[in-house]
């Protein structure tokens, strides 16, 4: 596997993060291979893609996701923090973001959650991509292990990995405790000996988030079959000189 890229929230540093427009610039872009977006739920249930907790940020409503309707949150502007040009952009729901990118790109999905915040989150995340037929196109990520677990008890089929910003020292006890097959970890803290060692356990390992040339760059150089987080996916050809063959 070469290094591969992964455009964070879509193409999340020319158009709003985890909507249409941002996934649509990464299917359009021959460099990209996978897309990594962040799930919570609607307070009916609806899967959908937003990175905080709060709507303030990326939206013009306010106050937390989880107590919104879907019909509520499909009202709401998700582009004009972003630019004029994307005014009116949506907020979409995994079940869209699937279908768009089904046999075109693979997906990180980060289940945004903390304790109990969303009863039912992952079953219902699981029951979409098993509608789309991609168990074996996604990756269910979080910093919350209790949430890596309860995919796992759901079923075996979909991969889980686990999301640190620092580094346990019972890091790889715990990715296999997890059954995790994928590790996302904050590039800065990735070190050529940790990816040697994820490699040799079977690991993928993705480097989360770098937008400037020499860091992708720095990476690569660490271990050639590791995957490379980025806002800005149009800086590859600048890293690398060739695009990335996703046949």
């Amino acid at each position: 596997m070469p290094i591969q890229c992964v455009a964070h929230r879509g193409c999340s540093g020319a158009a709003p993060e985890n909507t249409m427009a941002a996934i649509e610039l990464a299917l359009s872009d021959s460099n990209v291979a996978w897309i990594e977006v962040d799930v919570q739920l609607s307070r009916d249930g609806i899967p959908f893609l937003i990175h905080d907790y709060t709507l303030n940020r990326t939206t013009n409503g306010r106050g937390p996701v989880k107590d919104y309707t879907w019909e509520q949150l499909l009202a709401l502007d998700a582009g004009s923090w972003k630019s004029k040009q994307y005014a009116g952009e949506r907020l979409i729901s995994l079940d869209d973001c699937l279908g768009a990118i089904q046999g075109r790109l693979k997906a990180n999905i980060e289940l945004k959650t903390q304790g109990n915040m969303y009863p039912g989150l992952e079953d219902k995340v699981i029951e979409v991509i098993k509608k789309h037929r991609m168990e074996h196109e996604v990756v269910l990520t979080s910093f919350d292990l209790r949430s890596l677990s309860k995919v796992k008890e759901n079923t075996k089929s979909v991969r889980t990995g686990l999301i640190i910003d620092q580094l346990p020292k019972d890091l790889f006890l715990r990715l296999q405790m997890l059954q995790c097959s994928f590790l996302s970890v904050n590039y800065k803290r990735l070190t050529a000996e940790m990816a040697a060692k994820a490699s040799r356990r079977g690991l993928d390992v993705m480097a989360w988030t770098v937008d400037h040339v020499k860091g992708m760059r720095r990476l690569a150089g660490l271990h050639p079959d590791l995957l490379i987080c980025t806002n800005r996916p149009e800086l590859w050809p600048l890293a690398f000189k060739a695009p990335y063959n996703k046949s």
